[in-house]
């Protein structure tokens, strides 16, 4: 048992991050380049939140702010469990047709209602992390690299 913990240990806000990879194929309707035929990525999609250790020396998870196998079941559940090994498209251009066919194939697509960048996946992610996360920790940042020397942000502090 800790006799002694310093006051100013609880009074300050921390950040943790975990990574997380998975693969998923997209394709951008209307682009001017490659990106607008079906290809994949290796994804890189850093999770960075922020709070305070809890406090309660009784508590099982004392000293934390999250734990962060409690953090990964968030972030699989609704994002890696979801887009891994899938196809994205948005379902409001002429690409339905393809996904309607993949689908009909057996294959794993997703529908979403904007353009699937990295610009547009991150927004999208955010919200569906913070939807889930307890009252007390916050969404600080959401990286997600497509390749590696691209990659798309988000922070709470400029949304």
């Amino acid at each position: 048992m800790i006799s002694f913990v310093p006051e100013f240990i609880f009074m300050s806000n921390i950040r943790i991050t975990k990574l997380f990879t998975f693969e998923t194929g997209h394709a951008l309707h209307g682009y001017d380049g490659k990106c607008k035929n079906v290809h994949g990525h290796s994804y890189k999609l850093s999770v960075t939140v922020s709070g305070k250790p809890i406090e309660d020396q009784t508590h099982v998870k004392f000293g934390m702010v999250i734990d962060f196998g409690d953090l990964k079941k968030i972030v699989n559940e609704e994002i890696v469990d979801v887009f891994d090994h899938a196809t994205v498209f948005n379902k409001n251009t002429p690409h339905l047709e393809l996904a309607n066919e993949l689908i009909t194939r057996g294959h794993h697509v997703i529908l979403v209602d904007y353009q699937p960048t990295s610009e547009m996946m991150v927004i999208d992610f955010a919200k569906k992390i913070t939807n889930r996360l307890p009252e007390n920790i916050k969404l600080h940042a959401i990286k997600l690299q497509e390749t590696d020397s691209s990659f798309a942000e988000w922070f709470a502090s400029e949304n």
